[in-house]
């Protein structure tokens, strides 16, 4: 990295840097040997202050070919169970942590370079990204922040002139993306796998200081910080099941301490409903399946549980029995989210014991009928608009290959919505007048999170495709105007709410950024 520094605008405050020697290598960035800017996320740069420089030097910064003036360029270690199996150090490979900036509204952020070339844990890699993963990074982390699911964000894509050999030469590129941190469950595990406890603590206070600040007044602040990771994970995947998101890559070294979805690799959304939905090319055995997601993220979070144990208590059996305890809630926390979220889908708003039960019923009822995930519940917003439920013409009963079981579904939420309005009229009528509000819009509430958008995997190929084989960037460009705003119908975009032509046939995904 050259020692000329360019200034940003930005205002630069490293403290992963200053305050965790010995959890990162310093190191540069490669220099490209063409770089060109070709997408800013305009309103991500502006809310973090970056705003003193021409696209020239954003793509020297943002290929890695030169420092931003306050960056310390540094690569995190961390270790990770990948796939089940323990690697006892990986660390950023192709990555560059520039360093921490806060935003406009004094939220410390991380930006990072993926693809910028290698570094001391590069493992033999190139350390390079190519173009498609990175188009494919940004807009699958610019969908979830739209439908409101934490995730990291991405703020530019540089290509860098190369040609990078992966099964073929590809276009090199880089993305920039921004995070609350780049800390993850593998990176606990990195220290304690090497019994480094000092450190674990000392990472798991800098964790506490910067994402749980009121932990730090707690009497078992590492027992309470091991809960909070839990709910923030819990939420997290609950979210992902409610729009159909397959990570694809559910490995300790890639679920962060803050709950943000992470390194979109072989991910994808589905089309039609699979509780067994797998894209990536290599998890042949589903473990990180659409369904398994949950339950892989409980795992995850027991090996986190693991390198604390020294921390929650000096009795070991003490130790184990409150973080079992603590692991052990994720589930019904995370089904709590999850079934909230899906009460909002159907257009309950007051709970009743047999929820978890009917909406378990409706996914029965769509397994095996290629039915597709987002349309079916818009569809039954529009059929409750329109008062079609009951009628032969219901437009969700043609999303069925046999809808029998579906109409039997029908029948039941009918009657639940019923006994939810009597619900509601109760519960306002028990409202002191002053505090009286009107009933919420049914199919507004539903509208509001069933997405009529989301990235549809030949819609991101098609995009991919056009920049990497005729430097097209149009198609990249409409599908992230129309994912901005999910869950608003837009006109001339009805394609993008279509699910892929039978010719597409079926998906697989791969690591490749």
């Amino acid at each position: 990295m050259s020692s000329v520094k360019i200034d940003l605008g930005l205002t630069f405050d490293n403290s992963y840097a200053e305050n965790l020697e010995g959890f990162y290598a310093s190191c540069p960035g490669a220099k490209a040997p063409s770089a060109e800017l070709v997408k800013l996320n305009t309103s991500l740069a502006s809310s973090i202050g970056l705003s003193n420089a021409n696209p020239a030097q954003l793509a020297e910064v943002f290929s890695g070919s030169q420092a931003p003036i306050g960056a310390s360029p540094l690569a995190q270690v961390y270790a990770g169970h990948q796939f089940g199996g323990f690697s006892p150090q990986l660390g950023d490979g192709r990555a560059l942590l520039l360093g921490e900036v806060l935003d406009k509204d004094g939220k410390r952020v991380d930006i990072q370079l993926k693809g910028s070339g290698r570094t001391p844990f590069s493992r033999g890699g190139d350390g390079k990204a190519v173009l498609g993963a990175v188009l494919r990074e940004y807009i699958l982390s610019e969908a979830m922040y739209a439908l409101n699911i934490p995730t990291t964000r991405a703020l530019a894509v540089v290509t860098t002139g190369e040609q990078i050999m992966r099964t073929q030469l590809l276009p090199g590129a880089v993305l920039t993306r921004v995070a609350s941190s780049h800390i993850r469950v593998g990176t606990f595990q990195f220290f304690s796998s090497r019994g480094e406890q000092d450190k674990v603590k000392q990472l798991a206070d800098y964790a506490i200081e910067r994402h749980y600040p009121e932990l730090k007044s707690s009497q078992q602040p590492y027992l309470d910080f091991l809960s909070a990771v839990c709910d923030k994970q819990a939420e997290l995947v609950a979210r992902w099941l409610l729009v159909g998101f397959v990570h694809g890559v559910m490995n300790t070294d890639n679920m962060t301490i803050s709950g943000e979805t992470i390194d979109y690799g072989p991910c994808a959304f589905m089309d039609d409903y699979d509780p067994k939905a797998v894209f990536s090319s290599i998890d042949r055995d589903g473990r990180y399946a659409y369904n398994n997601q949950p339950v892989l993220a409980q795992w995850n979070l027991a090996r986190l549980a693991e390198t604390l144990l020294p921390l929650i208590s000096d009795d070991a059996e003490e130790a184990v029995a409150k973080a079992t305890e603590a692991v052990t809630q994720f589930w019904d926390v995370y089904q709590g989210y999850w079934l909230a979220g899906m009460r909002g889908k159907l257009g309950i708003s007051i709970e009743e014991e047999g929820d978890l039960a009917l909406c378990e019923q409706l996914l029965e009822s769509m397994s095996g009928q290629e039915v597709d995930f987002s349309q079916l519940f818009r569809q039954l917003a529009n059929d409750l608009e329109t008062s079609s439920l009951e009628s032969t013409s219901c437009q969700s009963d043609k999303l069925f290959n046999d809808a029998a079981k579906f109409i039997q579904w029908k029948k039941l939420w009918m009657a639940r919505l019923c006994r939810d309005d009597q619900a509601r009229e109760k519960q306002l009528s028990e409202t002191p007048s002053q505090e009286k509000r009107s009933l919420p819009d049914r199919v507004a509430m539903m509208n509001a999170v069933n997405p009529v958008y989301i990235p549809r995997n030949h819609q991101v190929e098609h995009a991919i495709e056009a920049a990497e084989q005729r430097a097209d960037y149009q198609p990249f460009e409409n599908l992230l105007r129309v994912l901005e705003n999910p869950y608003t119908p837009q006109a001339g975009a009805e394609e993008y709410a279509k699910a892929a032509p039978e010719s597409f046939g079926s998906y697989t995904t791969f690591c490749g950024t």
